[in-house]
Order: C-alpha cells, then structure tokens, then sequence
C-alpha cells in the first residue's frame, strides 16, 4: 500500500491490485462480516423508512461490501460510511475505513476532514437516537447522558482507528526508509568496493609502468654500447688487437655496471613493500594512499644524477660518438626525481643515437634557470645518411615514451622531432620544484 514504482510492481503477487494472497483472504473476509452486519442492520432501517425489507438488506449487502476496496479506495469507502451512518449501520465499515485511509498515503488535511466528518456525523446520530429512546421511556437517566453518549461514542468509534492508522502508517514508512537507506548503503559499499578495485587496478599499473620505464632506462643505454663495442671489436680484431682489448675492456665494465644497476633496482623491488598487496586489507583509505604513493614515486633509490652526467657522455664517447656538452646558468642541485628525470631523457636521448644515427656528432645542452632545468639533445646527420647503426641495434618505440612519461609526471614539457638539417632533436623543460 506504502510501495511505489517499481518495488511495487515486483511486490505484486496477489490478485488484482492486492500485494499477497494474505491481503486479499483478510479483506474479503472484512467485506463479508461486514455484509452481513449492514444487511442485518438494514432491515430496521427499512422497517423505519416504509421500504420493503428486501430493500433494505440488499442496500446494506452493497454498502458493507464496499470494504474490499479499502486499499485501492479508502477514501470511498469513508465516505460510504460516512453517507450510511444515518441509518445506523456500518460500524465495522466506518471503523476499518478509517483506520486504512489513516496508515495510508494520503495527505493529513483529508484524513482529518473525513475523520471529523465521521465524527460529527457519529455524534449527531447518536445524540438523536439516544435522545429518541428517552422520549418514548427507554432510558430514565438524565439529560446530562444524551450529549455525553454522543460524545463518547463518536469518539469511541472515530479516535481508536485513527491514531492505530496513523501508528501503523508511521511505521510502515519509517521501516521502509530504513530499507532504502540500508539497500543505498548496501550500493554505496558496494560502488566504493569498485571503486578501490579500480584503483588498486590503477595503482597496479602505475607500478608496472614505472618499473618497465626503470628497466628500459638502465638496460637500453649500457646494453647499447656494448653492441656498439662489440660491433667495433669484430671489426678490428685481427687488424688492431690493442684497441681490440679496449673495446672489449669497454664491455665488461659496461656490463658489470649494467648488472650492478640491476642488481640495486631488484633489491628496492624485493625490499619495498607492494602497496596494491597492502591495499587488500586495509580500509579504503589506504587503497587511495596505496595509489597516490605509486603515482608519485618515480625514481628508484640511489638513483643517477645530473654530476654523473660527464661520465655518461664520456661513455658515449668511448663508443665512437662525438659529443659536445654546454652548460648555462649557475650549476645547482635539485631534487632527486628532477635530476634523475634529466639525466635519463639525456641517456635515453644518446641511446636512440647510437641506434638510428650512428657515428653522428651529437651536441647535448643543459641550462639551469631561475624556476627550471631545460635540456636538449640534437644530433646531425650520420655520416652515411639513411643507414642506421652498423650494430642493428633493434628499437621498441618505447623510449620516446617514457622519456615523455618522466617529464609530464614532474610537470614538464617534452618535445621531440626530426630537425631541418635531417638530424633528431629532443628538449625538455622540468620544474625546479
């Protein structure tokens, strides 16, 4: 009766507009008793109006069954009980309607209208009726009984189902807001739990990301010019065994540090704690600081920076490429993401010469500003143009990627593009902050 949309139709397994069999046995049951009671009662008010008697329990039969329709109708049915009480019948009816039009969902102006109705029409019949039987010696009390009964009969028969009406309405209500607003937090645990799914999901990824860019920065670059040394010691070894011991001098210190910067990068893996596997089971606040913590971390402890930068050139260098540094500004320190981010989008700007232009003279610029740290790195034309690295180094695409990657986490600008002179030129700008 309180349900709307479409909880209500679900709710619907009963007959007609009846939610369960139950409430249609019971109001059926209702109709019939009071059926019968208005009929019976119907055949003195036949007696008193001069109508036939049949007359009379057929018009009380119609009236009394009008209590089916309590639940679809309540206000027709007050008001056929309300249009009957002069005949003195439809107690049952008058009580019952009542009650249903006060638990329903209908406004209080019109439960209180019909209540007062009913009420005063209560009254007045039985204040006449009871006035009637003193006059013709039926009751010998005093004049005091005749409003007094009035009185207390209206109020007998009009304030009980009313107040248990609005009780009983009262509580549906409050029980069914308590079911909405349990099934609106069962959905609001139950889109957070997405929630944080999504973002261990995203964190998850930022993690995989990072780690891939950290691998590909520290293998691409050392393992790059140990083919390019390589590529140079097949080449002279029979004819300079000299230099062929140097280059191949080159290549074990390149991949014994190669594999030292491996080895640190696996021991912070393997010592730091994964925070997706620590957002399992934890609150969801953890989750979010879980994800925030795997977006910002984007440097691996001991990590490079920009001091070691001569070193990396002179690497490059001993590999065959020519190689200018400039600096401008006052040198400083920055933080270690900043220095970090600088110096690998250089390595990794050196690593795609060695593989796409090798033998090209590279020129690698670094200014320090007021607010920010820019670098650039250009290389010209290899010497032979259109052929590539004589080592065949193979390239994934990934490196201008990551080094775009780095510089937008920290807030900075990355471009890169071929040059008019048919080199490559790449530049980046990073926040000091």
């Amino acid at each position: 009766m309180t349900m709307t949309g479409e909880e209500h139709a679900k709710g619907l397994t009963g007959p007609w507009w009846w939610t369960r069999w139950r409430s249609a046995v019971l109001d059926g049951s209702l109709a019939l008793v009071s059926a019968v009671e208005c009929g019976a009662e119907g055949v003195p008010f036949a007696r008193d109006a001069g109508l036939p008697v049949a007359v009379g329990v057929v018009f009380g039969v119609i009236a009394g069954s009008v209590l089916l329709v309590r639940r679809k109708w309540p206000i027709a049915v007050v008001l056929v009980a309300i249009a009957i009480t002069p005949a003195q019948m439809g107690f049952l009816l008058g009580v019952v309607g009542l009650y249903t039009l006060a638990a329903c969902e209908v406004p209080r102006r019109v439960i209180g209208a019909l209540a007062g109705m009913s009420l005063v029409g209560t009254a007045v019949v039985t204040f006449v009726r009871v006035r009637q039987d003193m006059a013709r010696g039926d009751l010998t009390l005093g004049d005091w009984f005749v409003p007094f009964a009035a009185v207390t009969t209206a109020l007998g028969l009009t304030a009980p189902p009313v107040l248990l009406g609005l009780y009983v309405g009262a509580r549906r209500r409050l029980m069914e807001s308590l079911r909405e607003r349990a099934a609106s937090l069962e959905r609001e645990l139950q889109l957070l739990a997405e929630r944080a799914e999504e973002r261990a999901e995203w964190a998850r990824n930022e993690e995989r990301t990072r780690i891939a860019r950290e691998m590909h920065d520290v293998v691409a670059h050392r393992v790059s010019l140990m083919v390019v040394h390589a590529a140079a010691l097949q080449a002279v070894a029979r004819k300079d065994p000299e230099k062929a011991v140097r280059n191949a001098a080159l290549v074990g210190d390149m991949g014994r540090q190669a594999l030292t910067e491996l080895r640190e990068m696996l021991g912070v893996l393997r010592a730091g704690e994964d925070p997706v596997r620590r957002a399992a089971g934890v609150p969801l606040v953890a989750v979010r600081e879980a994800a925030e913590a795997a977006a910002s971390r984007a440097v691996v402890e001991d990590g490079p920076c920009l001091s070691e930068l001569e070193e990396l050139l002179g690497q490059s260098a001993a590999a065959g490429m020519v190689v200018d540094l400039s600096v401008e500004g006052e040198v400083r320190s920055y933080a270690a993401e900043v220095e970090q981010t600088a110096y690998r989008v250089v390595q990794e700007a050196l690593t795609n010469v060695h593989k796409h232009a090798g033998g090209a003279k590279t020129h690698v610029r670094l200014a320090h500003r007021v607010s920010e740290i820019a670098m650039q790195v250009e290389n010209e034309p290899p010497p032979e143009p259109g052929s590539a690295s004589a080592a065949g180094l193979p390239s994934g695409g990934n490196g201008l990627v990551g080094m775009r990657e780095r510089v937008a986490a920290l807030g900075g600008v990355f471009v890169s593009g071929p040059t008019d002179a048919g080199g490559f030129r790449v530049s980046a700008v990073i926040p000091a902050a």
